[in-house]
């Protein structure tokens, strides 16, 4: 078995998904330190909009982890709570996909 027999297509769209996450937010997050800006005050204290989407966005990720322990413990995958702490500090943008293209091979793996 190679290295390659478990990635499929759709793992390679979770992965690339993973790295635009990763990147997009690790820029973003710079911009903020380097600003001198609170990050928490701007996601939650700039108007009703940015709120909104700081809510939204938490909620999903608290979805994403449930999802992340669930699945994990479902397929046999373990470290999932690695993925929890990697999204502290990076992002869920990042570690979310990554779990989802892992769990892709993981799929595919069984499924041989």
């Amino acid at each position: 078995m190679t290295l390659r027999e478990n990635w499929t297509p759709r793992a390679f769209v979770y992965l690339g998904l993973a790295i635009v996450g990763l990147v997009w937010t690790l820029v973003l997050n710079a911009w903020t330190v380097i600003a001198g800006r609170n990050y928490f005050d701007d996601l939650f204290g700039s108007g009703p909009a940015v709120s909104s989407i700081g809510v939204d966005l938490l909620v999903v990720a608290v979805a994403g982890v449930v999802l992340i322990f669930a699945e994990a413990r479902r397929l046999g995958m373990k470290r999932a709570w690695l993925y929890v702490v990697l999204s502290a500090v990076t992002a869920f943008a990042f570690t979310f996909p990554l779990f989802l293209a892992m769990r892709e091979r993981k799929l595919a793996a069984t499924r041989r």
